[in-house]
């Protein structure tokens, strides 16, 4: 089990007692009070998340993001690692199913015409909705680096 580093040592015990009794609920509920709650009783309206505990999130969302782009994708490892990223940020947002649907783009990166990705990336509902990050994003593909690099 993965957990927070604590300042404090907090005792098996404990934790078992307020498993057994809150429950362990891995999806959103409503609480008996209405509230909107996940985990061991963590009261999102009221609690919400620590920077912490989000980026400890966000990593791990990212972690799984990238090992479905590997299954997924069997151009994947071949990318260069900003074009990986642009992939893995494009899989986050849409989600894989969504980005599946971007057929002409995939089969560009699959046969390494980047410039025909960024542009397919560019000719699709989702760059409409996301606007000036799709621009920044194909860009990145076309060019297979980040400026910074």
């Amino acid at each position: 089990m993965t957990q927070l580093k604590s300042q404090n040592k907090i005792s098996k015990t404990l934790l078992d007692r307020l498993v057994q009794h809150e429950g362990l609920r891995l999806k959103p509920y409503r609480c008996t009070k209405g509230y909107l709650t996940i985990g061991v009783g963590r009261n999102l309206q009221t609690n919400g998340l620590s920077k912490e505990e989000a980026f400890f999130l966000l990593e791990n969302d990212i972690l799984k993001v990238q090992h479905d782009c590997q299954k997924e994708f069997k151009f994947f490892n071949q990318l260069s690692p900003t074009r990986q990223e642009v992939l893995l940020e494009m899989a986050f947002n849409l989600g894989l199913k969504g980005l599946k649907g971007f057929k002409k783009f995939l089969k560009a990166l699959n046969e390494k015409d980047y410039l025909t990705a960024s542009k397919e990336m560019l000719n699709s509902s989702w760059a409409l909705e996301v606007k000036g990050r799709a621009k920044r994003l194909a860009l990145l593909m076309k060019e297979g680096k980040d400026s910074n690099e």
